[in-house]
């Protein structure tokens, strides 16, 4: 009888050691995958050619990267994947960036809409910063508000802005509101 319990007492060990080696496992993996999306982030604000106009985001997925948004020049697209590529542990870049289609029209809307937003006093101080954290996103005349602000308020003031721009067929607002 206290032989089986010996070997309960056994097996329950090494089940327990198999579950911490998982663990520490699964740790090292959140820990690469972080490092992976804080590089990325990093060198996708870096880019000399991204602006206010053009919302880049990605996943990262063990070492594979997903790109995806939407960018104003084509040029921007294949420099965001050549960044990517080159972070130690990236294998594999899976580029999902939208060109936006070449328009007067939709350029005079981003000029207005951004004049709209970042001209309100209460929105102003988000202007101030190298890369605007409202992303204003315009596609054959339709507005995608892409970021983040600081309350529910700045949230609803640059919706309200953009949707008070001359020509604008409609507006998505996906800005989000900081924890």
């Amino acid at each position: 009888m206290n032989q089986g319990i010996g070997v309960l007492t056994l097996l329950v060990a090494a089940a327990g050691s198999a579950f911490s080696y998982q663990a520490a496992d699964r740790a090292s993996n959140d820990r690469a995958t972080q490092r992976l999306a804080r590089e990325a982030r990093h060198e996708l604000v870096m880019l000399p050619y991204y602006g206010v106009f053009d919302n880049l985001a990605f996943r990262v997925d063990g070492s594979t990267v997903t790109l995806e948004g939407q960018v104003t020049r084509p040029t921007l697209k294949s420099d965001a994947e050549k960044v990517v590529k080159n972070i130690e542990g990236v294998e594999r870049v899976v580029n999902n960036i939208e060109v936006l289609p070449l328009s007067p029209n939709d350029d005079r809307l981003r000029l207005a809409t951004y004049r709209a937003i970042y001209g309100d006093t209460q929105l102003s101080r988000y202007g101030l910063q190298a890369v605007p954290p409202i992303h204003i996103i315009v596609n054959n005349g339709n507005v995608t508000l892409e970021g983040v602000v600081a309350n529910e308020g700045d949230k609803n003031i640059a919706n309200v802005r953009a949707n008070g721009v001359s020509g604008v067929f409609s507006v998505k607002n996906n800005l989000r509101v900081e924890k």
